[in-house]
């Protein structure tokens, strides 16, 4: 099984790649959270548009799911695509998944 090429261009980005580090450390975080944890703790300047738009690249690639409740959009972290590149390229040693 071949890896989604929107995971290949979603993980390539090194902005995206924290966005999800971020999730990782905190999941469930509104897009107001994710500027501030970016600006604050990477000293990237990223407008909230350009962030957004990072976020919906990894929500196509499905690494990032959504929620709304009430008036906020959260985003949460799903690491389950990842599993077609391990699969793909499996650790040398280690028998390959059926």
């Amino acid at each position: 099984m071949d890896a989604d090429p929107d995971l290949f261009k979603a993980i390539g980005d090194a902005t995206r790649r924290v966005i999800l580090d971020e999730l990782t450390e905190k999941d469930g975080q509104t897009l107001f959270e994710i500027c501030g944890r970016l600006t604050m703790k990477h000293g990237l300047g990223s407008s909230r548009q350009a962030i957004s738009q990072h976020l919906a690249v990894l929500e196509q690639a499905g690494l990032v799911h959504t929620r709304r409740q009430g008036r906020y959009k959260f985003h949460h972290i799903d690491t389950s695509p990842l599993r077609s590149i391990v699969e793909r390229w499996p650790i040398h040693g280690e028998a390959p998944n059926p």
